[in-house]
């Protein structure tokens, strides 16, 4: 199995990002990405696809936003070039979105009809092959030096030769955000997990009846991460579980079906996610980049300096 093609859900209007999100998409909003420039979040998490071998990408965005994504990106190409004219570093940052634009498609989410809805808008670009599926407000750090959270996952569906869902041991009092599941550990190979049952954003109470798994810590449940490699299965579900009328359709419920047809594991991936339209997770991400990449003293430094200052305050 071979997986060269990402799809980003970004169709969302990120009312949680009022008002900035009003006028910009959130998905460019921008942050500094590891290597330490200034970057759209679409970008940074394109770079996460193709840095693990994706060779194509397509974006499900809301009616309209094509247009606006495109002209964007376009009006960064030529203001690199024209205003750091000579610079190398802005010569290889428009290569790097001439690179991202010339493999960029998109697919339109006409209406807001749930998750799995946007994910089946993206069946044509697919095309019967398996793919990488990202949240276009998850920004992600790896904790394996050399390898991204992406690559960890296509490499254990290209072994396995199957859809893989990444988790993270997640604490009891936040599994009311994610999907939650739990499943039988594969003897011998370390956080990777037959998937039996899953549910979204389930109570405490229903989760301590249903989604314990054996070996994790007390009081921590196997969550998504926002990533999946998935096989072209996944629309035959969609369609089968697609509402007839103005109905949500959840991605979870279709995993669920998913793991009773076919091979469906689960892999704690090393790193750790960022969701940037909770309320300060941009903040939270931009640290976490900061610490992890070339800006790391800079950014340790400076968040030194603004907790001195808040303290100082407060004697005061």
């Amino acid at each position: 199995m071979k997986i060269k093609k990402a799809v980003i859900t970004a169709a969302a209007r990120g009312e949680r990002l009022y008002p900035v999100a009003d006028t910009v998409q959130k998905a460019m909003l921008p942050v500094i990405d590891t290597d330490g420039l200034y970057k759209p979040v679409l970008q940074i998490i394109a770079e996460e696809a193709f840095l693990s071998g994706i060779e194509e990408i397509c974006v499900v965005c809301a009616p309209g936003d094509e247009q606006r994504y495109t002209e964007a990106f376009q009006s960064l190409h030529t203001n690199l070039l024209q205003s750091y004219k000579g610079i190398d570093w802005a010569k290889e940052e428009a290569e790097k979105i001439d690179h991202l634009l010339s493999r960029l498609h998109f697919a339109e989410q006409k209406e807001p009809l749930g998750y799995g809805h946007a994910v089946h808008c993206a069946k044509g670009f697919v095309n019967n092959e398996p793919f990488l599926l990202l949240l276009g407000d998850y920004l992600y750090v790896s904790n394996m030096p050399g390898k991204r959270c992406a690559q960890q996952l296509i490499d254990l569906a290209v072994q396995e030769n199957c859809s893989v869902s990444a988790v993270n041991p997640t604490v009891e009092h936040l599994i009311g955000k994610y999907g939650t599941l739990t499943g039988k550990h594969i003897s011998n190979v370390p956080g990777v997990y037959l998937v039996e049952k899953l549910i979204e954003k389930p109570s405490l109470s229903i989760a301590e009846l249903e989604l314990q798994t054996p070996g994790l810590r007390i009081g921590y449940y196997l969550c998504f991460f926002g990533m999946h490699v998935l096989t072209p299965l996944i629309f035959q579900i969609l369609e089968k579980n697609m509402p007839h009328s103005n109905g949500n359709l959840t991605l979870t419920a279709s995993l669920q079906e998913l793991s009773r047809q076919d091979k469906y594991l689960a892999q704690e991936v090393k790193g750790s996610r960022y969701d940037i339209s909770k309320k300060f997770g941009l903040l939270q991400a931009q640290i976490a980049l900061g610490l992890a990449g070339q800006a790391h003293n800079q950014t340790l430094t400076t968040i030194v300096e603004t907790l001195a200052e808040a303290n100082t305050r407060a004697i005061k």
